[in-house]
């Protein structure tokens, strides 16, 4: 049998590839943005500050209030 003995490779280290800010800084807004809107129906459709009428939502997102804590009834 013969052996084989590993040899050791002169390649460069990976680097990884610099991504510019104005290419995240849209999609960072997006998501901020979006996470905000999610935060209001979760947190705070209900009542006096109510976009959206009736207790559909309210009841769409009832046990994302309870998990984060926020009082609904």
């Amino acid at each position: 049998m013969a052996q084989h003995v590993a040899q050791p490779t002169t390649a460069a280290p990976a680097v990884p590839a610099k991504l510019p800010l104005k290419d995240i800084a849209p999609w960072a807004v997006f998501f901020g943005i979006l996470m905000l809107v999610l935060l209001y129906f979760v947190g705070a459709e209900q009542g006096a500050t109510s976009v959206v009428s009736g207790e559909g939502v309210h009841e769409w997102v009832h046990d994302a209030r309870h998990l984060l804590g926020f009082p609904c009834h």
